[in-house]
């Protein structure tokens, strides 16, 4: 009984996923916003997450799922590329760089604000303990 209880469960977490991700993708259809709705699903289930209108126990071990198995999802994009084999032989240098360079930009990026982040945190951290001290 315990089985068909967590199985009921962790289907309900896939379930609310999936809610949220064809939720934003009305949202961006109707309101013709200029993002993929897969982001706005993100952006919303940050959201909610962050303000604690979903508690994380509720969609945890639904998420860790997918995230485990993250490229077996990405198997029908990779089998989609088959299909543009002539655009790949003609341009594949120029997408290969602008893939590489989009990568190294978003990865110096992200890796520019963790630290000014990071700095930030450790400036207010001693402030705190130096009021405390006072």
């Amino acid at each position: 009984m315990k089985t068909v209880k967590n199985a009921v469960f962790f289907l309900g977490q896939i379930l609310i996923l999936w809610l949220i991700y064809i939720c934003s993708q009305y949202a961006v259809s109707l309101l013709h916003l200029p993002i993929p709705g897969s982001v706005l699903g993100m952006l919303l289930l940050y959201f909610a997450l962050s303000k604690k209108i979903i508690s994380l126990k509720l969609i945890e071990k639904g998420a860790l799922f997918l995230t485990k198995h993250l490229t077996f999802l990405f198997l029908p994009f990779v089998i989609g590329l088959m299909s543009y084999g002539d655009l790949i032989k003609a341009s594949g240098i120029q997408l290969l760089v602008m893939i590489v360079a989009s990568t190294l930009i978003g990865m110096i990026a992200t890796g520019a604000a963790s630290q000014f982040l990071s700095k930030k945190e450790r400036e207010v951290v001693k402030e705190h303990e130096h009021s405390d001290a006072v």
